[in-house]
């Protein structure tokens, strides 16, 4: 056992063997004596490829697949180099006898090199003194030899016979080993080179001619068989195909030392090209260079060292497979070399009937193969080719045959052709290009999303096979399906499929259903109706009553991110954290789903905001315990595929919504500015106009402040829902610039405005905080110019203002004066704190709501009057003023719905000229609010409009 263990360990060692190394010849050597050991000492085993005499020390791949260049192969075994047999024995015991280079040239059986050596007076010589290189052709390879060529040789012994056996040698020894990939000596002929290539599947050549039997030592160096006769070389490539189509600018570098495989394409070749190809191409200096450089190898390739199909890459990037079939050549599994193994000085040249056309020099429906030819011939059907001509920079989303059922094939033509559309990128986009996320725009105008996993790469619901090209100006992707564009948001396909009406009842009792609705990438396992078949009215009742429990349960079933069948990785078990905390177990086999060993009846139900996969079982965590024995019972009922555990007392922790954004939906959904209108008279004048359409709080409201006040201070107190309603105003100097900001948004528990003008500046900010999501009022009046920016989306829910104005404690007073061309008006609350308060009384029927203010202190300040002195230039017929001029008694009426409450304002300060009135009345279908700032320096008014439905203030 111990001896087969280190038998198998050497084994693996050698099959190891990969890249190019000096000592590649000498490991296959013993590789192939390992092989035969059990043949005797000294033994190694051959191939010898069936009906040939072609015989190879193999690597592992060709050893075990019994073949080398697609043929068959049979074992010989023979005496590893350096030994013979001995009669009798087993095996090969003896070493070979070590004789001069002539002498041995008779031990390897070369025996027409050593005859035409001695015709040709060269036996004295390599008999004699020196160290020598001897390659020499076996005899197979001298009867390769043209018969004329053969003939002259041997009809000139003296001269060309022992220059071209001259031509064959080195004036030193050099064993396999020192033979380096890429060498190059100098021989014994008129220092013309010869060039070694020393490859990692042990082959070594010498001018494309193999060595088949090496270092057998002699007395005066050492000799090499080999399998061909060699003749001498004095030619770059460039110059052997100085009349070559294929010779341009871009082959240059040919004519340079280096180390090339040129396949070079006969005149014939170029007659096959398409018709109008060359013509296309030769303004595109781009692509022919491409063209040129695809048939170029940086390195030597000769036939004899191609044992197999092997990869190589091109000078232009990409890369071409070279194989062999018997003695032929191929390139990309085709035969096509005509003529192979043309040394030059700087490489080898093989000759080829056909073109190579790279990718890169290819429009995108030629990079189309036989496997997406159904969706080549339909977009040359349905027109459009046009779309996608040779200037054209796109990208081919080409499904693969398989796709177009016959069901699709019955499409209505105008259909088929949209969806082939969604096909056509309008951009070349290379795969290496593409990140998760990324929006994509088809010819049809549609936006396709870009998923990235770990082994697939998918747009929309369909993924990508292996074999993505590039193009000149263009790009193929490969899909296994047709690509459906998402029209839909979650909440929207579960809703018209209506096979998940509890669930969507469910989500909304649990306060989810905008999880369904806004924007993001989301995996949902939906359960049907199906699922809650075995609840009933008191089950549901039951979840539905402890909320913290329905969203754990609804939340395992999402998980962030888009997982669609084909972008799971197959047979393994795929993570997904949900938004519950727990993990989904996936499993995609077959292109079929399990989620925690629950079957998925129908997966990538593509949406704008995520995928659907559907099942027909309620999910749940198989390792998150239940606290209540009802709940346990009732989550029983549901969930059968795993036993659920109970632990008393335990409690599920809350799930904050935070991955929840508020969607607002109704009217209004936009606040519009329709008209602005600035005029500037002698005293400058701006007026602003808007115009909120939807449904308003406020009704009617007009306030006038004239003069120069040098302080207002109010204070407003909103009570009810929100809570707390706190509104603080301050007016000092003279306002240049007035900023307002509101902001209404989440549940508030507080509203807070403050107004503060402050010498050239005004600044106003509220916030109100309520059932609104979010409304944002922003009011700018710089100079004479006003900004005013308001957004209201929503449904207010206002219904109860107050406001208190706080002064100073010992006098709070309003005065009403009409004197002349001005009007005063003061209201004055005299007497202890005890003896001034404000009521308001609500009382009529609900279309009428009627407030009344009364303004108490000493009883005989109970009177309403209104005192006119001079010539007044403003009355009001709604308020009657009489007695004396301190006392003011003022009642308002509110008309409208009951909802409407209180407002009660006191300005303080010394204003010239202060007047404030408010009415409310009916259903207006106009909400109207006039603002006029009046003063010596300007008039600043500003009028609102809200149409709309009046809900309530």
């Amino acid at each position: 056992m111990h001896q087969l263990l280190v038998v198998t360990s050497v084994l693996v060692a050698l099959c190891s063997l990969g890249s190019v190394d000096t000592s590649a010849y000498d490991k296959i050597v013993t590789h192939s004596r390992i092989r035969a050991r059990k043949e005797g000492p000294n033994v190694c085993a051959l191939q010898q490829v069936q009906g040939s005499k072609k015989k190879y020390f193999s690597t592992c791949r060709n050893w075990y697949k019994g073949s080398i260049c697609g043929k068959k192969t049979m074992v010989l075994y023979e005496c590893c180099p350096g030994y013979i047999k001995l009669q009798g024995m087993r095996g090969c015991p003896a070493v070979a006898p070590i004789d001069h280079v002539y002498g041995t040239l008779g031990l390897v059986k070369a025996t027409t090199t050593q005859q035409y050596s001695d015709m040709s007076k060269l036996r004295e010589e390599i008999e004699g003194k020196g160290s020598f290189t001897m390659f020499a052709p076996s005899n197979d390879a001298w009867n390769l030899v043209e018969s004329t060529v053969r003939a002259a040789l041997v009809s000139n012994v003296n001269i060309e016979l022992y220059n071209a056996l001259h031509f064959h040698m080195v004036n030193h020894r050099i064993l396999t080993k020192d033979l380096k990939n890429d060498m190059t000596f100098t021989s014994m002929y008129n220092d013309l080179g010869l060039y070694i290539n020393h490859y990692s599947n042990g082959i070594v050549t010498v001018n494309c001619a193999r060595i088949i039997h090496g270092n057998q030592v002699a007395t005066n160096g050492v000799v090499h068989v080999i399998d061909r006769v060699i003749s001498g070389v004095g030619n770059n490539i460039k110059e052997v195909l100085d009349d070559a189509v294929l010779a341009s600018d871009m082959m240059d570098k040919l004519d340079q030392p280096g180390h090339y495989t040129l396949f070079a394409p006969t005149d014939e070749a170029f007659d096959k090209l398409s018709p109008g190809y060359l013509e296309r191409i030769m303004g595109d200096k781009a692509v022919i260079a491409a063209l040129v450089n695809y048939h170029l190898l940086n390195s030597v390739q000769c036939s004899e060292a191609i044992m197999a199909g092997s990869v190589y890459e091109t000078a232009e990037g990409s890369t071409i497979e070279i194989g062999c079939d018997g003695d032929s050549l191929t390139v990309n599994g085709i035969k096509m070399v005509l003529k192979k193994d043309i040394v030059t000085t700087n490489g080898v040249i093989h000759l080829i009937d056909q073109v190579l056309i790279p990718d890169s020099a290819k429009e995108g429906v030629e990079l189309m193969g036989d496997g997406q030819s159904t969706f080549n011939d339909m977009v040359s059907e349905l027109g459009l080719a046009a779309a996608i001509g040779p200037k054209t920079e796109y990208t081919l989303l080409a499904p693969v045959n398989d796709a177009f059922t016959t069901e699709v094939m019955s499409t209505e033509q105008s259909l088929l052709k949209f969806i082939l559309e969604n096909h056509i990128l309008k951009l070349k986009v290379k795969l290496s290009e593409l990140y998760n996320g990324q929006l994509l725009e088809t010819l049809a105008g549609k936006l396709l999303r870009v998923f990235i996993y770990r082994t697939a790469v998918c747009i929309e619901n369909a993924c990508m096979v292996r074999g993505s090209k590039e193009g000149s100006k263009s790009a193929l992707h490969v899909v296994r399906s047709l690509i459906k564009p998402s029209k839909k948001t979650i909440y929207e396909l579960l809703v018209d499929d209506r096979r998940f009406k509890i669930f969507l009842s469910l989500m909304e009792t649990a306060g989810l259903t905008d999880l369904l609705k806004q924007e993001g990438s989301y995996t949902i396992f939906a359960p049907t109706d199906d699922a809650f078949a075995n609840l009933s009215r008191e089950d549901f009742a039951l979840l539905k009553s402890d909320l913290n429990a329905l969203r754990i349960i609804l939340l395992y079933h999402f998980s962030n991110g888009i997982f669609i069948n084909g972008g799971l990785e197959g047979g393994v078990t795929n993570l997904l954290k949900t938004l519950q905390g727990n993990n989904l177990q996936v499993i995609s086999v077959n292109n079929s789903i399990n989620v925690n060993s629950v079957d998925v009846a129908e997966s990538d139900l593509m949406a704008t905001n995520g995928v659907i996969h559907v099942v027909k079982n309620v999910l749940y965590p198989a390792d998150l315990p239940v606290g209540r024995q009802d709940l346990l019972v009732l989550l029983r009922k549901l969930i059968k595929y795993i036993q659920i555990k109970f632990i008393s007392g335990f409690s599920y922790e809350e799930i904050p919504l935070t991955f929840i954004s508020k969607v607002i939906q109704g009217e209004p959904t936009i606040t519009k500015i329709t008209r602005v209108t600035r005029v500037i008279e002698s005293e400058p004048i701006t007026k602003v106009t808007r115009v909120i359409e939807g449904k308003p709080s406020l009704t009617h409201v007009t306030r006038v402040i004239e003069g120069e006040p040098s302080l207002t201070h109010v204070t407003r107190v909103i009570e009810g829902e929100p809570s707390l309603t706190h509104v603080t105003r301050v007016i000092e100097g003279e306002p240049s610039l007035t900023h307002v900001t509101r902001v209404i948004e989440g549940e508030p528990s507080l509203t807070h405005v403050t107004r503060v003008i402050e010498g050239d500046r005004t600044h106003v900010t509220r916030v109100i905080e309520g059932e609104p999501s979010l409304t944002h009022v922003t009011r700018v009046i710089e100079g004479d110019r006003t900004h005013v920016t308001r957004v209201i989306e929503g449904e207010p829910f206002l219904t109860h203002i107050t406001r208190l104005i706080e002064g100073e404690p010992s006098l709070t007073h309003v005065t009403r004066v009409i004197e002349g061309d001005r009007t005063h008006v003061t209201r004055v609350i005299e007497g202890e704190p005890s003896f001034t308060h404000t009521t308001r009384v609500i009382e009529g029927e609900p279309s009428l709501t009627h407030v009344t203010r009364v303004i108490e202190g000493e009883p005989s300040l109970t009177h309403t009057t209104r005192v006119i002195e001079g010539k007044p230039s403003l009355t009001h017929v709604t308020r009657v003023i009489e007695g004396k001029p301190s006392l003011t008694h003022t009642t308002r009426v509110i008309e409208g719905k009951p909802s409407l409450t209180h407002i009660t304002r006191v300005i303080e300060g010394k204003p010239s000229l202060t007047h404030v009135t408010r009415v409310i009345e009916g259903e207006p279908s106009f909400t109207h609010v006039t603002r006029t700032n009046e003063g010596k320096s300007a008039i600043k008014k500003v009028t609102r409009v809200i149409e709309g439905k009046f809900l309530n203030v």
